[in-house]
């Protein structure tokens, strides 16, 4: 009798114990999967990320260009992050060496497509975009969602950023600038580098970096065997027009990730 009196309140402590373990199991279950969509979603939105550096010429700084992302307004850029760089203070021949905002040395202007070249100054700014483009990657962004342009001097610095990128990125935008190296740079350019398309624009009527320094990009590329698009501007100085953006915007569209 005295087991039939206890088994009552043992089954009832069994049916309790049993409904807590279920509710915390079933609780467990729930923060798994909610922590799992979170990392799902932060994972999706990474994916959709798209990320833009924009390097300025030679005098100027980064935040002065900063509007020219609003001209960005497609669907495509509603997840993209900008970053603009400025050059730090150094010495520029072509100016009597006087400082100013530089990423590397100009020997003369304007430039030619046979002007001396300051490789090692190159080489330098080159670490600091790659360092720019490193810390993105490694919050998630697609290599193939990364994108480099540049006017003038930081059109250049583009040029030689992607090209010595170990890693296929979404792609190059040069405006007005020109091939800061010699062919000797050629041996570092990685098989990855190589699958990053170009795109270089330049006025026709630019007296500071001369056509025909943009024109010898193209013959350049070809050699590397690199994609390059060109396009010429009639009647355009030495500056960004709003047609050479508008161009950009869709260009950047059609080398995301899934565009057709």
């Amino acid at each position: 009798m005295k087991v039939a009196l206890f088994a009552k309140p043992i089954t009832a402590l069994a049916i309790t114990l049993s409904s807590t373990i279920g509710f915390v199991l079933l609780s467990h279950s729930h923060q798994q999967l909610s922590s799992l969509k979170s990392k799902t979603h932060t994972h999706s939105m990474a994916n959709n990320r798209s990320f833009i550096v924009w390097l300025h010429g030679l005098r100027d700084s980064g935040p002065a260009n900063e509007p020219i992302k609003s001209l960005f307004t497609s669907p495509e850029f509603k997840n993209t992050t900008w970053s603009f760089p400025s050059a730090p203070s150094n010495s520029v021949t072509c100016n009597n060496g006087a400082v100013m905002p530089s990423w590397f040395d100009v020997h003369e202007l304007p430039v030619t497509a046979n002007s001396p070249k300051d490789e090692s100054g190159v080489l330098k700014a080159v670490q600091t975009v790659h360092a720019i483009i490193d810390k993105e990657i490694a919050a998630g962004t697609d290599p193939n969602n990364v994108f480099v342009c540049g006017f003038s001097q930081g059109g250049a610095l583009t040029l030689a950023s992607v090209l010595l990128y170990p890693k296929t990125l979404g792609g190059g935008a040069v405006f007005g600038g020109f091939v800061p190296f010699s062919s000797s740079i050629v041996e570092k350019i990685s098989p990855n580098a190589k699958g990053t398309p170009i795109l270089w624009s330049h006025g026709m009527a630019d007296t500071t970096v001369l056509f025909e320094a943009g024109q010898a990009g193209p013959p350049f590329l070809a050699h590397v065997g690199v994609s390059c698009e060109f396009k010429a501007y009639p009647g355009l100085d030495h500056s960004i027009s709003n047609e050479e953006l508008r161009y950009l915007e869709s260009w950047i569209k059609t080398c995301m990730p899934g565009s057709s």
